[in-house]
């Protein structure tokens, strides 16, 4: 079977059987597109048909389009990676640090450094999620106790961006900075962080740096009234029954500009538009106009691994962004960057092969593992020869 055959395939098979409602995808190599296209429908059971332009909930596949927001900084000198964030971000100078992170009890000491900017971007600001810790750790409750929303996104749960890092300012430490990956957290700093260098809302320094510039007129906090059609709602996994239940309408949180912009997870987009996104990092920082967006010196250190490993199965973690250590077998090779989401989102580009995969569904992950679609997908498209 031919490899745009196979990829559509995979898509078509997994959503007639009923393992999501509706998926669109977009599959290239060196630029040229191998496979496009959309299958299912917005809500089961309906005949509202999903296509490439339809708007998804990025969830956490946001995380690097945010990052190069923050690296186009770094090129323009408006912020540097080794620089304290004490000048902008003030609420997190002076931190205390838990003695041990897995006893709130056992009292705090100074930082023995100020958190720096590429600590927000590597994740090792101190805070966030530990995967390898039993759920919740001290410092998440301790978030959670000042009314910040936790579990899967909520974009119009939480406040404005000044009062959001005011309560995440009250809490510790659970390790001190540039010692730890953890999970989630930077990325919603970084989009504060960004917001304060540029001396602009985070909304429209992206549009400004990154989203304009590569014509992804369909990504942002909220989707606008005149495409309001093409957000559909997004779905839970299906029960023991078959049953899924709704986790947002169509007119739900995304629907709207949130009070925080969450730079982790508060995105909406399409296949195309991340297309553009990861064309742009593939070419070294050239939009496909030419217009340089990011110099490539920022694109190279983006995606390259910062930290190590991140888990068992050959993750890393750039400034922002997933990166591969290791070969897949029969699939991504090592220096692969990208990232997921667990609403149900995926990207990433191999630069071994020059592939890049993009799929984008409406439901969320059931695991931090993907789902039997993904899996499938990915076989498609970065298990063929090159």
């Amino acid at each position: 079977m031919e490899q745009g055959a196979r990829i559509e395939a995979a898509v078509s098979t997994a959503v007639d059987a009923g393992q999501v409602p509706g998926a669109a995808w977009w599959v290239g190599r060196h630029g040229d597109v191998l496979s496009r296209g959309a299958a299912g429908v917005h809500a089961p059971g309906s005949g509202d048909v999903v296509t490439p332009a339809t708007v998804f909930r990025l969830s956490s596949t946001t995380k690097p389009v945010v990052a190069a927001a923050a690296m186009a900084l770094v090129d323009d000198g408006l912020v540097g990676l080794d620089d304290p964030v004490d000048a902008l971000l003030p609420e997190l100078a002076d931190r205390q640090v838990l003695v041990d992170a897995t006893d709130a009890t056992a009292g705090t000491v100074p930082a023995a450094r100020p958190i720096s900017v590429r600590d927000v971007l590597t994740f090792r600001l101190g805070l966030g999620i530990d995967f390898t810790a039993p759920w919740p750790s001290p410092t998440i409750e301790a978030l959670a106790a000042t009314g910040l929303p936790a579990g899967p996104p909520q974009p119009q749960a939480a406040p404005e961006p000044d009062e959001w890092l005011r309560l995440v300012s009250t809490v510790p430490l659970a390790h001190e900075p540039g010692t730890r990956w953890l999970y989630h957290l930077g990325a919603s700093v970084l989009g504060v962080l960004v917001a304060r260098a540029a001396g602009r809302p985070l909304p429209d320094v992206l549009a400004d740096r990154i989203l304009d510039p590569l014509g992804m007129t369909s990504t942002g906090f909220g989707v606008p009234p005149a495409a309001r059609d093409r957000l559909g709602p997004h779905w839970t996994p299906p029960g023991p029954d078959g049953a899924r239940d709704l986790y947002d309408p169509a007119d739900g949180q995304w629907a709207l500009p949130p009070a925080f912009p969450d730079g982790g997870d508060g995105l909406v987009s399409t296949v195309d538009d991340l297309a553009a996104f990861a064309l742009m990092l593939a070419a070294g920082g050239r939009a496909a106009d030419g217009r340089r967006v990011m110099s490539e010196a920022a694109v190279r250190a983006m995606t390259t691994d910062q930290v190590g490993p991140v888990d068992d199965e050959g993750g890393g973690w750039g400034l922002g962004i997933g990166v591969r250590r290791t070969d897949e077998p029969g699939g991504r090779h090592a220096g692969s960057y990208g990232w997921d989401g667990g609403l149900g989102s995926s990207w990433w580009t191999d630069p071994v092969t020059g592939v890049t995969a993009i799929l984008l569904t409406n439901q969320m992950w059931a695991s931090p593992q993907p789902p039997p679609l993904f899996e499938s997908f990915r076989a498609a498209a970065f298990g063929w020869p090159a």
